[in-house]
């Protein structure tokens, strides 16, 4: 039997994960969701049933869920309950976090480094630990100007976002706390996450899609900066959740850093993903503004200004352009031949994000017309 503790279950990769995990007949899971209360507790259970449309008896019951919160002292839960789950998990994966790049940094910060430690705190605790898998991000390379390496990170560097400066604080604990006493942990870095790369599907839209929005043209009027030779590193929610898993029950990938990411060679060009963005809203009958592109810094200003006087609606969207506009301006790119590699040994490969990006912009588009009827 193995004993899974999941923190996140209810964002994108987490939800991803748990599916997967459930194949093992002899995985049992139990997941930390936030709740206001037991009822609120069964209620967001179910709701992940649903979603998961996990029917069989089995696996439900394989699946049991406590309400706490990642950056409380012992996670809030009460003391008898947490010691129990530290004497039966055998393996822990934090999958929890704030994905939201405008936040103040103490708040990010206590999303981030504050988990990091109730998370290493309970895998210490853990009596028959096999495994520890933390969810982190590309983001910690920051303004990195040469590909960001499959290690820990000790550059100075700057950030695009108090996102990426938590996650990177995040890490840094994490190496030293590595350092201190060992743990078979593995960190896993995802760019982008997106939806499946089989249907598209997600539990709920974040960055990527916000991005999709501006691309579409709808918000600014058609007016585009010039991107350059900027690229979007996208990875599918299944791809990361496989390769989290895999990992779980992989001992050589204790100590290591794995960029779950497309990598250089496969990552979209913003020119690339600009048209099929907009092809995609055509397709629905969305009327697109005729495609005007003006040189970065004009861009910025006309965006500042815009946002002063257009409605409150498309004045919020204009007001978080900044943040994207900053974070593209950047020609990131992310190493990921040690998780190419990996890959490689076990006789897999990760779809191009060319191949399933149609798909992942149609369950978008289908679920935004649903919630307009």
């Amino acid at each position: 039997m193995t004993h899974y503790f999941v923190t996140g279950a209810t964002g994108v990769v987490g939800s991803s994960l748990v599916p997967v995990l459930l194949r093992r007949p002899e995985a049992r899971l139990t997941l930390l969701v936030r709740a206001a209360n037991e009822g609120d507790l069964r209620a967001r259970l179910e709701r992940l049933f649903d979603f998961w449309k996990l029917s069989d008896a089995d696996q439900r019951a394989r699946v049991t869920a406590v309400a706490g919160d990642t950056t409380l002292a012992q996670f809030g839960l009460p003391p008898q309950t947490y010691r129990e789950l530290a004497a039966s998990c055998t393996h822990v994966v934090h999958a929890a976090g704030l994905v939201r790049m405008n936040l103040p940094l103490e708040e990010a910060r206590r999303s981030a480094v504050g988990a990091a430690r109730q998370v290493m705190a309970f895998a210490r605790a853990c009596d028959g630990l096999r495994k520890l898998d933390l969810v982190s991000t590309v983001g910690v390379g920051g303004r990195m100007t040469q590909a960001v390496p499959e290690r820990w990170l000790t550059e100075a560097r700057s950030f695009h976002n108090t996102y990426e400066q938590a996650k990177a604080e995040a890490e840094v604990f994490l190496r030293d706390e590595a350092a201190r006493a060992p743990l078979p942990l593995t960190v896993h870095r995802p760019s982008m996450v997106v939806g499946d790369s089989r249907d598209g599907r997600i539990i709920g839209f974040q960055v990527f899609y916000f991005l999709c929005e501006f691309l579409s043209g709808q918000r600014t009027f058609g007016l585009y900066p010039d991107f350059g030779e900027a690229q979007l590193d996208v990875i599918g929610c299944d791809v990361v959740a496989e390769a989290i898993a895999a990992a779980s029950t992989d001992p050589q990938t204790a100590g290591r850093i794995l960029h779950l990411c497309s990598g250089p060679r496969e990552a979209l060009r913003m020119d690339q993903l600009k048209p099929i963005v907009r092809a995609a809203y055509a397709r629905r009958g969305v009327a697109l503004h005729r495609d005007r592109v003006l040189p970065r810094r004009w861009y910025a200003r006309l965006a500042r200004l815009a946002a002063v006087f257009a409605p409150p609606r498309q004045r919020r969207a204009l007001a978080t352009l900044p943040i994207y506009l900053d974070y593209l301006a950047d020609r990131q790119a992310f190493d990921d031949s040690g998780f190419r590699a990996w890959l490689a040994a076990r006789g897999q490969t990760r779809p191009p994000p060319a191949s399933y990006i149609g798909k992942v912009l149609d369950y978008y588009l289908d679920a935004q017309q649903a919630k307009q009827r």
